[in-house]
């Protein structure tokens, strides 16, 4: 007679253990840390930190939308380069279909270079 298992028994002990395992270390470590680390409280210690400065000002600045829209820009033409390079490892086993496509792709890519370039997105000043 063979043994049939529950699936639902198998889920308990599967969640049991995915919460088991990630607790039982940050459970000695924080056990570990109470014992061995004292705490040592002090002006130097509870002072905001940050880049070794002490932050003058209002945190809230702004921001010229120009660098998001160079970084968008950069990030476009950045992965559509990673689309060109299959397309150049199998360039000569390639259709005239799948050239043209690649061609049409292309100026689709230049001419949306072409409009960043002339809207000035491109110029950092």
């Amino acid at each position: 007679m063979p043994i049939q298992y529950d699936p639902y028994q198998f889920l308990a002990i599967f969640l049991g253990i995915a919460l088991i395992f990630p607790l039982v270390p940050l459970a000695l470590a924080r056990i570990w840390a109470r014992r061995f680390s004292g705490s040592k409280p002090g002006n130097i210690k509870n002072a905001t930190y940050e880049c070794g400065l002490e932050s003058k000002g209002d945190a809230r600045m702004r921001f010229r939308s120009d660098y998001y829209l160079y970084g968008i820009v950069f990030l476009v033409f950045d992965v559509e380069v990673l689309f060109l390079l299959p397309f150049a490892v199998a360039f000569m086993e390639l259709s005239v279909g799948a050239c043209l496509a690649m061609l049409v792709f292309l100026l689709l890519l230049v001419e949306g270079l072409v409009w960043a370039w002339k809207k000035g997105i491109l110029n950092w000043t």
